[in-house]
This record gives structure tokens, sequence and C-alpha cells, in this order.
């Protein structure tokens, strides 16, 4: 049996400008951070040469590889090499759809349980390219591939895109100041959950027909260069200044991104005190991040009774196994 341990993420500025149709044109840049969320899946041998599945509520029994529906699932084994007589499970801390990257941490995760159970060793870069390749260019999914670096590798990242070249730069050399970002960190639950493909489809399509979108993607872009070198710095104090202006740029390039019940909690935030607030994700339902001074934060969450507040902090460690018998 093996077990591997993917984590969640939270994008927090520049989200977006990894999508093929902008980076392309332009270098995309996102700061972002794996979280102590996790995607677990299990993987054994089943008692005849069968596959079993079952992943996000449903159930599959094939006897051949090429009939599996899960089409992640279905490419991971073929990169791995596996094609008959094996079991595969996942347990989940968050709900599919809801804009923390769960569907690349599960392919990664998958990936990494796959060639371990071959008895393969692969590198973490090498997962995020293996699960990049799955998403975009074999399922055609309209992402980018911040998602799977952030998934395989861990921590809080500058991550700049260059067509399907992805750097990876830590900003983890101010521990301290990380940890004052973190503590300063709030998540809410909005409730929702959809297949983030459709707005990505509609933003993908607006950035290549429409100039003033695809100009405030070189807008988040820049405030992504732009905080990280005053992460780097040591300098985080406009941090949350930087994460409201990504909305506020964000939420005006299609109008599915951003709704009525969304923009109520943001305004709450804003008037409680809060330095910046957005939606991490695609939009239009999911998880609010909010930045704001720890001390002021009971606040919040005696406005915020109604949500469900997840607490969480940053992870430094990317997927992992940890059973491995």
């Amino acid at each position: 049996m093996i077990i591997s341990k993917t984590p969640y993420r939270v994008d927090l500025v520049g989200d977006g400008t990894d999508i093929g149709s902008f980076c392309e044109r332009e270098r995309g840049c996102i700061i972002n951070a794996a979280i102590k969320k996790y995607i677990y899946v299990i993987v054994h041998p089943s008692s005849d040469k069968n596959i079993r599945i079952i992943c996000d509520n449903k159930i599959e029994n094939v006897t051949n590889p090429h009939l599996i529906k899960n089409g992640r699932v279905r490419e991971a084994m073929k990169i791995a090499g596996i094609c008959e007589g094996i079991e595969i499970y996942s347990i989940a801390e968050v709900n599919s759809g809801t804009g923390l990257g769960g569907s690349s941490s599960f392919t990664v995760g998958v990936l990494n349980a796959l060639h371990n159970y071959k008895g393969n060793s692969v590198n973490l870069e090498k997962l995020a390219e293996e699960a990049s390749e799955i998403e975009i260019d074999i399922l055609k999914e309209p992402i980018g591939r911040q998602d799977q670096y952030v998934a395989a590798l861990g921590g809080l990242n500058k991550m700049e895109f260059i067509n399907k070249k992805v750097i990876v730069s830590p900003l983890t050399e101010e521990k301290n100041m990380i940890d004052y970002i973190e503590k300063n960190m709030m998540m809410f639950y909005l409730g929702g959950q959809r297949q983030t493909s459709s707005i990505l489809k509609e933003q993908d399509k607006e950035m290549r027909t429409n100039p003033r979108v695809f100009n405030s993607m070189v807008d988040m872009r820049n405030l992504a260069d732009y905080i990280s070198k005053k992460i780097k710095l040591g300098r985080g104090e406009e941090f949350g200044k930087i994460l409201n202006e990504n909305w506020v740029i964000k939420k005006e390039l299609i109008s599915s991104i951003n709704n009525p019940f969304i923009e109520k909690y943001h305004r709450l935030a804003m008037e409680l005190g809060a330095e910046g607030a957005k939606l991490s994700g695609a939009g239009g339902v999911g998880f609010l991040l909010i930045y704001i001074d720890y001390k002021k934060q009971e606040a919040i969450r005696n406005a915020f009774c109604d949500l469900e507040e997840y607490k969480f902090k940053f992870e430094n460690r990317g997927s992992r196994i940890i059973y491995n018998n």
C-alpha cells in the first residue's frame, strides 16, 4: 500500500497570468502558497486484475485502463506504466471546485502514489511537469501551470511562466516576515462549487480578443513582481494593499468572477479594518482570503459568524509519500 499526501494552495497575486493565452505573449507571474490542507491518495493491489477507483464520491470498476472515465487517473496510470490489478482511493480535506487548486493536487498526488507503487522515485519538478502534461496537453483543460507546481513543490513562491517554462523562486528567506504574513491571513468559505473551466474558458477568450482584459492581466503580473521584491527585502507592509489591488483588477475582467454575495463580504471585511481581501481561484465561488492585523481578527470572526472559517498555515513541503509498505 502507498499513501501520498499533497497540499492545496492559495493564489495571492497575479493569478491567471499562467494561462497559455497570456504567457504565450507575455511573461506571467504569480505569488502563491501551499497550505496545510491536503488530499490523500491511497493505492494498493486489488484482489483480482480489475481496476477500482473511488474518488470524489464516484466509483469505477473496470477491466481495462482505457475504460476509466476519470481522465486524470487514466492518464496517470499510463505514465506510471500500470494497466491492471490496482485500487485507487482519494480522501480530501476540502471540497473540489472551491478555488484551492484541488484538481491539480489530486493529479500530482495520484502520480506520486502510482510511481512509488511501481518502485520508482520521481523528483517533484518531474511530477509537476507530468501533471501539467495530463491536464493541459492531454485533457485540454483551460488552466495554467501554477497549481501543479505548487502542489508538487510546496512553499510560498514567486512563479514565472514563459510559454511552457516555469521558474519557481521560493520567498522564504525572511522567515519572521513570512510568519507575520501568515498570522495576518484569514480564510472563510463562501460556499458553492463549480467547474473553474467555465470561467477560465471565458477569461481565455476575452484575453485573446479584448485588449482591456489582456492589459489588466499585465497589471496583475506587475503587482506580483512588485510585491515579490518587497517580500525578498523583508518588507511586507504593503502585502494587504497589493492583495486588494489584485482583486479590484481581477473582478473586472469578466462578470462571472464576482457577484453581490462575494462583494458583500469583501466590503464588510474592508469596513472592519482589513488591508485587503480577495477570492482564491478562478472566481464565482469558494474561499475569501482576508489580510488583517491579527489583533483585529476577532471583529471579522464575529461579523462573519454565518460563514465557516478555515484556519490554515503555509506548507513548506509539497507532495510526499507518508506510507509505503
